[in-house]
């Protein structure tokens, strides 16, 4: 799921090379943390958040085949 996840992502951005994203799992939730530049916060979030919200019902698709549960984040810089 993070290869679908870091595709996804850094296809919308502008500076792609600073995407992280790093994965936890416990119990069968999978936690994965978008760190992206402050350059490129608002095209991950989108107008009134449409962007990251189709970012999350995409990776339920992958989520629900393996019968896990996933949260995505997004890490906030410091400017």
């Amino acid at each position: 799921m993070n290869k679908i996840l870091n595709y996804i992502v850094t296809s919308i951005l502008e500076k792609p090379e600073e995407v992280k994203i790093t994965e936890n799992e416990q119990d069968g939730v999978v936690n994965f943390e978008i760190d992206v530049a402050p350059v490129d916060m608002g095209k991950v979030i989108g107008k009134n958040g449409k962007v990251i919200k189709a970012i999350r019902n995409i990776m339920k698709i992958p989520s629900i085949k393996q019968n896990k549960r996933i949260y995505i984040s997004l890490l906030e810089k410091p400017l």
